[in-house]
This record gives C-alpha cells, structure tokens and sequence, in this order.
C-alpha cells in the first residue's frame, strides 16, 4: 500500500513540477522576475509543493518494501 501512495505522490509533485515550470515561463512571471529578480507566489508555491511531492512519494516508493 505504501508503494502505491508514494507512486501516486510522486507523479503529483511531477505534474506541479509542470505546472512550475509553465508558469515561470508565462508573460507575466517573466515580468516580474525582471523587475523583482522574484518569481510570483503562485510559481513559488508550485515549485515547493512539486519538489516535496516528488521527493517524498520518491522516498516512500522506494522504502515502501521494507515497511
């Protein structure tokens, strides 16, 4: 069971990985990454919750056999 979860986990955090890694790219961010040298919250809030997702759900894959 636990393999599951960190499967689904980790392809959670990969799709908010995504989701980042468009938003970084769009009109907007681009703008305020130059004038602030900041992403914008939101693109922030993808990137924390995409790497901890993939990491964690990598992590408890991985451990899931031994549990």
């Amino acid at each position: 069971m636990n393999r599951i979860v960190g499967a689904v986990l980790f392809a959670v955090g990969v799709v908010f990985l995504i989701f980042a890694y468009r938003a970084a790219n769009a009109p907007l961010d681009r703008l305020a990454d130059t004038f602030t040298g900041h992403y914008t919250s939101q693109t922030m809030w993808f990137l924390i919750v995409g790497v901890a997702g993939a990491v964690g759900g990598g992590l408890l894959f991985a451990a899931g056999r031994r549990v």
